[in-house]
């Protein structure tokens, strides 16, 4: 009948540990917190050199995002990543062959050694002398990068102009009251930058 209190009071000590270690879990970083509304900050500045449009179940693509200008092409697609259905590695497979079959083989391996992330690069130049980017990505097990298949093409050149002119946008427009607000919150502050 001893034991009884005794798994209580050890019950009851790791049910109080876990209460603590509960209240530690961190949900805020940068004075931004989980589950927080974002117009509670209306200093953040909603737009971005890009805009985005989703596609879905668009001809054997799962979902696509497609990035397009807001400054030095404005409504021009930039950039687009789109997810294939099918995310088995035997599709992939078969995804390389056709491509190597139609632009040769990859400019660059972008994967990793441990046959995890799958990523290959051709790199072209269009008839307007412009840069054309081509990735295609496997990846079933690492949960940083898109899951599934994807393809990649962009005008990398394209978006380097789209977030200098954005950028020269913003500074052009800026009040020296808004300067003084961004150069503040610039300044490094370790109560922002540990999670808590």
């Amino acid at each position: 009948m001893k034991t009884i209190p005794l798994l209580s009071l050890v019950f009851s000590l790791l049910l109080v540990s876990a209460l603590a270690s509960a209240a530690d879990v961190p949900t805020e970083i940068g004075g931004f917190k989980l589950g927080e509304d974002i117009t509670e900050h209306p200093e953040v500045e909603g737009a971005n050199y890009l805009r985005e449009v989703v596609v879905n179940d668009w001809h054997g693509f799962r979902k696509g995002i497609i990035s397009y200008g807001t400054c030095a092409h404005p409504g021009l697609i930039v950039k687009m990543r789109m997810k294939y259905d099918d995310s088995s590695k035997h599709f992939y497979d078969e995804l390389l062959k056709r491509f190597k079959d139609k632009f040769g083989s990859p400019d660059e391996w972008k994967g990793d050694a441990f046959g995890i992330l799958y990523v290959w690069k051709w790199r072209f130049v269009d008839e307007q002398n412009r840069r054309v980017n081509l990735i295609l990505q496997h990846n079933l097990h690492n949960d940083d990068e898109n899951i599934g298949n994807l393809v990649k093409l962009s005008y990398p050149e394209w978006e380097e102009e789209e977030r200098l002119c954005f950028i020269k946008f913003c500074e052009d427009n800026k009040s020296q009251e808004q300067g003084a607000q961004l150069e503040q919150r610039m300044k490094p502050d370790w109560d922002y930058m540990i999670p808590r």
